[in-house]
């Protein structure tokens, strides 16, 4: 029996026909409607003055700044299959991405632009993975299958102090039943500057409900001398106190890598796609690990951290101090637990 009803959660059900249907939304049809698209009429000022109605007259929109755009305002049920955007690189921490499933009031996904795609600290580079690839020059693309049962709304916010012209976007969904063990997509950035007397980034934290982990971005600038990743990721689940379930073995490691690296990678699951070595720059790291294969399950609650170790003199593990960012990426039922207030503009300005 065809529980997934055709949309498509993964390449097992391709084969599978369906009567569920497939939509899209961009700025040339902005609700999605059946025979909505190329219906804008360009004016003498448009680049497509000469071709008229029908051709390509509305690719994209401005966001006005301080200002707060909705995407997609979607009815359901169905699920969010693929997400393409582009905007110049200014937006990438400036705007905020959210996501609300079934009219709830906050937010289920909450991250900046450019983080939410792996591409962090403000910086545009390639991404090759299964769920998230950035491609040239700038391309985002997210295949994290979105499910939602009564609606679906997507934002972006534009804190910045100039409006961000030329954003481009297609948002593609399918409409039909959804299985009644789906869960609803969350994603949550945070910022810190661990300490030597606490060397820990939170990475998320709070989560209540029952549900699974299914990713990590980190973007880590570094305040210290020689290697910066030996510290270890942690999940605590289910009611655990002062230890976890979980425990990795080093940064490197969670990201599927070894020896401090030594050079940059991207693969289907894991990858160290940024590697900033400039003089006059702090260093800076990008790095990405997708749950897809491995979902971390909780049924209860979950803490995820991540230590900043290195080593002094190589004989010792020396606590670092420096500024870690990261998404967190899991499913759950909902509702969710309240998000920490997102830092504003000057707190998530890249360094």
């Amino acid at each position: 029996m065809n529980t997934l009803n055709g949309l498509n959660f993964g390449l097992g059900s391709i084969p599978l026909l369906s009567n569920a249907a497939t939509r899209s939304i961009s700025a040339e049809n902005p609700t999605g409607a059946v025979g909505g698209g190329a219906q804008a009429v360009p004016d003498e000022k448009n680049a497509g003055s000469l071709l008229g109605q029908g051709w390509k007259v509305r690719p994209c929109i401005t966001l006005e700044s301080q200002t707060t755009t909705t995407l997609a305002d979607i009815e359901g049920p169905g699920v969010i299959q693929h997400i393409w955007m582009t905007v110049r690189n200014e937006a990438y921490r400036a705007c905020v991405l959210r996501m609300y499933w079934d009219n709830e009031e906050t937010p289920s996904v909450e991250v900046p632009l450019g983080d939410f795609f792996a591409n962090v600290h403000g910086m545009r580079y390639n991404v090759v993975s299964i769920p998230i690839a950035v491609n040239p020059s700038g391309g985002f693309n997210c295949y994290w299958p979105m499910p939602f049962r009564k609606h679906a709304r997507i934002t972006i916010e534009n804190q910045h102090w100039e409006p961000m012209q030329g954003f481009y976007y297609q948002i593609t969904y399918a409409l039909g039943e959804v299985p009644a063990d789906a869960a609803y997509m969350h994603a949550q950035w945070r910022r810190s500057m661990t300490t030597r007397e606490y060397p820990e980034h939170v990475i998320v934290d709070g989560i209540q409900g029952q549900g699974h982990y299914v990713g990590t971005v980190m973007g880590w600038n570094q305040f210290s001398n020689g290697w910066w990743g030996e510290g270890e990721i942690k999940f605590y689940m289910d009611g655990d106190g002062k230890f976890p379930t979980i425990c990795g073995t080093g940064t490197e490691d969670y990201f599927g890598g070894a020896w401090s690296f030594g050079e940059t990678f991207c693969a289907p699951y894991v990858g160290y796609p940024l590697w900033v070595r400039k003089e006059g720059r702090i260093p800076q790291h990008g790095l990405y690990r997708w749950h897809v294969m491995d979902p971390i399950r909780f049924q209860k609650d979950l803490k995820v951290t991540m230590q900043a170790l290195g080593w002094w003199l190589n004989t010792k593990f020396e606590p670092l101090t420096d500024d870690i960012s990261s998404v967190a990426y899991w499913y759950q039922s909902e509702p969710h637990a309240a998000f920490p207030q997102l830092p504003d503009l000057a707190g998530r300005w890249p360094r």
